[in-house]
């Protein structure tokens, strides 16, 4: 047989042999890293919680709809903060906004400095700013010094696997729901909201007043 032939054909061989370990080393590191992502879902909870009730949010930073509720969640967490805790989980739809886990990225990220609130307020009321945005990030260590966050730190955790597993440990959670992922999405005491329910057919906006209603009728059967 032509030695050439022979060559041709052991590099071949060795090509071949080389694809399937670079595959099943890729392989292997990618189910490692989804069997070790032990990550328990985000714990940013505000309110005192006095009457055993919570109200969590699963919300996308990027969703317009999440913003339009957003000033009403806030106004409504701040009326019953004494009975109830307000908890706020991401749930990033990246097939409709692609900016949206980089902007989950950034509130976890200021989370690692105690900032997490202020950033999640900083995203909802510039959201216009960097929705859009090719590069949100430039956007995002804008509002992380106006918190005076550490910017090096804040770099470093936005770009960190803590981080990047957390969001995906909220992902998860909201699974286990069986809902069908939308934002915003309201659970109060583990039963699923119907957001129409909270709109003001007059004037098409969210209401604090029905909002408020849903949460003391909670409130008033758990305490009877």
């Amino acid at each position: 047989m032509d030695k050439r032939f022979l060559s041709i054909l052991g590099a071949l061989v060795i090509i071949f042999i080389g694809i399937f370990i670079i595959s099943q080393h890729s392989s292997k590191n990618s189910n490692s890293t989804a069997s070790n992502n032990t990550a328990k879902p985000t714990a940013h909870v505000e309110g005192q919680g006095s009457k055993g009730v919570t109200l969590i949010e699963y919300g996308d930073y990027e969703c317009p709809i999440c913003a339009e509720f957003y000033l009403a969640v806030k106004q409504v967490a701040a009326d019953n903060s004494q009975d109830i805790f307000f908890q706020f989980r991401n749930l990033p739809l990246t097939s409709l906004h692609p900016n949206a886990f980089s902007s989950a990225r950034a509130a976890e990220a200021a989370s690692q400095q105690g900032k997490f609130w202020q950033m999640h307020d900083k995203l909802y009321d510039n959201q216009t700013q960097w929705a859009s945005a090719s590069n949100p990030l430039s956007f995002f260590q804008t509002y992380a010094q106006e918190l005076g966050l550490n910017i090096t730190k804040f770099n470093s955790d936005y770009l960190s696997s803590q981080v990047n597993n957390s969001i995906n440990a909220d992902l998860a959670a909201f699974a286990k729901t069986n809902q069908e992922q939308a934002t915003p999405t309201f659970f109060l005491d583990g039963k699923v909201l119907d957001n129409t329910q909270l709109i003001d057919p007059q004037t098409g906006t969210v209401s604090v007043d029905k909002f408020n209603h849903i949460i003391n009728q909670e409130i008033a059967s758990k305490n009877k």
